[in-house]
């Protein structure tokens, strides 16, 4: 009798128990392209303040940068900005990483402009439309290859590669900061020469005295606050800095170069159109710029991912790189990439979560809408001081010493 209870209670429920657990499969299928959701359902609120924090702190470095990587890639300043606004919002959404930061990288900077300048012919909006379909084909690329679970590729790559990869891209960075800290500039190609040409310009006297003052100012202050993890150490130093350049007038009296007048405007949705003539370039164009995405957003997701101890989905990330490329594309920006320079800066912010690049794209629409002259007074060299202050937390130095030991060649 109890077994024949219990066989029927087993009957009762089964199907029961079915209706309920198939909904939730069906959930955790399709939710698992959007891992933003995800993280949204179990967003602590204790987070909330880090992620605000570190997207304006990013903010001050996403503006700069954007404007210049676009005028870098043949394409309008303006474009950088929207090429930085819809990707961030696209990658907080598809993309598994909660740190890693997107938007116009200088690795793609001389891909992107050898396929626009020859096909745009000076003309800016030319430029945009051949930019903007670059960015398409990367994103269909990605799309697919996250979508053909390629990304165990990233798997091949081991520590060692992984480590010289940062030291080397912390090395990059600091060259290429190192004279906006000091107020000159230095053209020059690779390390030993930007190297030696910094050196030249200091023993020449070079050196503006009052810009090295405020930058390695602002760099003493953030790496003194950055002691306190609960203290916004950059947005203070940075606000500081814009503070003092802006009452003293140092731009005027002393040459110090600032970011100026922001654009006006916000992205509106436009397909891009191009010659039939030029598809057959701009298709490879978009094919090498999703190499070299795929390359750089693969290497820099897995390290934060050993760094931060959380686990990452290479195919997912390709599909969120992928997502922020079309993104890109449809509202009038240009192939992008993550970036190695502003990811350090939101970890260094204290970024918890992809609210943090919400936050830095709803501030930066914001600028362009309210207040376009607020970081007119914003000097370079602070923004310099922002990124050594980044990049010295990208050198792996106790890891080289321990493959050292283990095997010297």
């Amino acid at each position: 009798m109890n077994a024949f209870r219990a066989e029927s209670l087993s009957s009762d429920t089964t199907p029961e128990r079915g209706r309920i657990e198939r909904p939730a499969r069906l959930t955790a299928g399709w939710t698992r392209w959007l891992p933003g959701l995800n993280t949204l359902r179990r967003y602590e609120p204790s987070w909330l303040r880090h992620d605000i924090v570190a997207g304006l702190v990013m903010t001050t470095m996403l503006v700069p940068v954007g404007i210049a990587y676009a005028q870098a890639s043949g394409v309008p300043g303006i474009n950088g900005l929207y090429a930085t606004i819809v990707p961030l919002l696209a990658y907080a959404l598809f993309g598994p990483s909660r740190i890693i930061v997107l938007g116009p990288d200088s690795a793609l900077a001389a891909v992107i402009l050898a396929v626009v300048l020859p096909l745009s012919a000076d003309d800016p909006q030319g430029a945009v439309a051949v930019a903007g379909l670059m960015a398409i084909v990367s994103g269909v690329v990605c799309v697919a290859a996250g979508l053909a679970r390629l990304g165990f590729i990233t798997e091949l790559l081991s520590k060692p590669i992984r480590y010289g990869y940062m030291n080397g891209i912390a090395l990059t960075v600091l060259l290429s900061q190192i004279p906006k800290l000091f107020g000159f500039s230095v053209s020059a190609d690779g390390p030993i020469r930007q190297a030696l040409g910094i050196l030249e310009k200091v023993m020449a006297g070079s050196t503006n005295l009052v810009a090295l003052a405020v930058g390695a100012s602002t760099l003493a202050l953030i790496l003194v606050l950055k002691r306190r993890p609960r203290v916004p150490g950059i947005l203070i130093a940075v606000t500081a800095a814009t503070v003092a350049v802006a009452v003293l007038d140092l731009a005027a009296r002393s040459g110090i170069s600032v970011l100026g007048p922001l654009p006006h405007g916000l992205p509106t949705p436009r397909l891009p159109i191009a010659d039939v003539d030029n598809l057959v370039p701009i298709l490879m164009g978009g094919l090498a710029v999703a190499l070299v995405s795929f390359a750089d957003t693969s290497v820099l997701s897995r390290t934060y991912a050993a760094r931060l101890r959380t686990p990452v989905d290479p195919n997912q990330e390709m599909v969120g790189l992928g997502a922020a490329n079309l993104a890109a594309g449809f509202f009038q920006g240009f192939p992008i990439s993550s970036s190695s320079s502003r990811t350090p800066v939101a970890e260094a912010a204290g970024a918890k979560t992809q609210l943090t690049g919400v936050v830095g794209a709803l501030a930066i629409a914001l600028l362009l809408m309210l207040a376009p002259n607020l970081l007119q007074d914003l000097p370079q060299t602070a923004l310099a001081a922002v990124v050594i202050a980044s990049a010295i937390s990208l050198f792996e130095v106790s890891d080289l010493r321990r493959i050292y030991r283990i095997q010297r060649w």
